[in-house]
């Protein structure tokens, strides 16, 4: 088949958040099952500052009744894969993807209906015909609209794919801020109070609608799990289904970490423990073999559960406990740790700032991670966690239901401690019952971690999944 992928992101070339994850790896296992995949994406900044690319064909023109257009697709050859870049410098030349020192874009909603509507154009220019074009999160959201208003024909047979990878991030914007689409013939149909909602838009005119993980698009049709878009949803959940991401092993194996000062596996936890004590040296907390260290990394935001952590921390520290979190984001989040850390010296760190060294230490050298979310549409770092046998404590919501075993459901599967409740006090039960097992049930918690460790959840599945999902769209 012929795929092409419309995304804003993608790892290796440019991230901001697990987005690129998907971007690139389930690209790549496709490719790899012996289809032709091609990726487009914006021509950041911070791209044509890595790469001086050529042009993929003569420059381009897109004309709208308020705007002329002037762009130019670059291209080159990544892994096997065509990736093709949409420059237009007034608005990717910038130093941020989306925002400015967290101040988004005014003029997002324009940007990214002009990447939409310029992957379509520059796919004629290329004579590229695709069966399936895979649209990505309201970035891309426009596209299966401007897809079914082709006047041309050209794209007759070609089929749109929308992934929900978030659906809290919507992409609304008011029309009158969108050249692009703003005398657009059958606009219109798409605008509500002045405003249109990419998100929306993409539920109603892609052929297929998915998302990251079973639980959360059995979420998404509910009212309280689909931020407000319930209805649509619903409406559309005979085209609505649910692919749990993989997990890239070979960035996340404790055997091969680079960046992990001793290697282990499920037979041979010896290197685990060596991997702790360096996490408690470099995390400045007493060198105490004994003492479980609960590890976090993540965005600081009320989605990832500090609500329900924050208030039941000075609880925490009256256990035998060590816990480390790594992070960016809320600056009341930031100012709530970093004074508890100060207090607590001895038990708890907080580190303001991410590096990838410092989270593959805490995956590998904490007893267990935290990630109590509000909500999680897949989550990955509790796929990492498994791995490197860091037993996952997390609410059981999104994919994080889909992808750990609760101890007390489920003891001969266990591979993880699972609350539902959205209350502090119900991660705080939670926690106690892991501390429970570690304690007092050693054999049981080694069986958890070993089972953990021979868990896989891998691209080549999900992309077995998205494979049948478009073959059945050509049947």
């Amino acid at each position: 088949m012929k795929i092409v992928f419309a995304i804003s992101e993608v790892e290796d070339l440019v991230k901001t958040g697990g987005l690129a994850d998907v971007g690139k790896a389930l690209p790549l296992a496709l490719q790899a099952a012996g289809h032709e995949v091609s990726i487009f994406l914006p021509y950041y900044k911070t791209i044509a500052q890595q790469h001086n690319l050529p042009e993929a064909c003569p420059a381009q023109t897109l004309f709208t009744e308020s705007k002329v257009y002037h762009f130019t697709l670059r291209h080159m050859e990544w892994r096997g894969v065509n990736v093709y870049f949409v420059d237009y410098p007034e608005y990717f030349d910038r130093d941020g993807l989306y925002n400015s020192a967290y101040e988004a874009y005014g003029d997002n909603g324009e940007r990214f209906a002009f990447f939409s509507g310029a992957v379509l154009h520059a796919l004629q220019s290329l004579n590229q015909q695709p069966d399936i074009i895979h649209c990505h999160d309201w970035h891309s959201a426009m596209l299966p609209f401007l897809l079914k208003q082709d006047p041309s024909g050209y794209f007759a047979n070609t089929k749109s794919v929308f992934t929900i990878h978030n659906a809290a991030f919507q992409g609304v914007h008011r029309l009158e801020d969108i050249p692009f689409l703003r005398h657009h013939p059958s606009i219109l149909n798409q605008v509500h109070g002045g405003y249109i909602n990419y998100l929306q838009s993409a539920i109603e005119c892609a052929d297929k609608i998915t998302t990251v993980s079973p639980n959360y698009a059995t979420e998404l049709l509910t009212n309280l799990g689909s931020h407000g878009l319930h209805d649509r949803l619903v409406q559309r959940a005979g085209d609505l289904s649910g692919i749990l991401n993989g997990c890239d092993y070979s960035q996340w194996n404790p055997m091969t970490d680079g960046y992990i000062p001793a290697h282990f596996n499920a037979d041979d936890l010896s290197g685990k423990a060596e991997c702790k004590a360096n996490l408690q040296k470099r995390s400045n907390l007493p060198k105490e073999p004994g003492v479980p260290v609960f590890g976090m990394v993540c965005r600081l935001t009320e989605q990832k559960g500090f609500g329900y952590l924050v208030p039941i921390l000075d609880r925490l520290m009256q256990h035998k406990l060590q816990m480390v979190i790594i992070g960016t984001g809320d600056p009341s989040v930031c100012q709530d740790l970093g004074e508890f850390a100060e207090q607590h010296p001895d038990k708890f760190a907080f580190i303001n700032g991410f590096s990838t060294e410092h989270a593959h230490l805490i995956e590998a050298g904490s007893d267990f991670f935290l990630m109590p979310s509000q909500f999680e549409p897949c989550g990955l770092n509790q796929m990492y966690s498994l791995a490197y046998g860091t037993v996952p404590i997390v609410r059981g919501v999104g994919g994080l239901k889909d992808t750990v075993i609760d101890a007390e459901q489920n003891p001969l599967d266990a591979t993880g401690f699972v609350f539902f409740e959205p209350t502090p006090d119900a991660l705080l039960n939670c926690i106690r019952r892991a501390l429970l097992a570690y304690h007092e049930c050693s054999t049981r918690f080694r069986e958890m971690q070993q089972r953990g460790m021979g868990t896989r959840f891998t691209w080549e599945t999900a992309a077995t999944a998205y494979l049948s999902l478009y073959e059945s769209m050509h049947a």
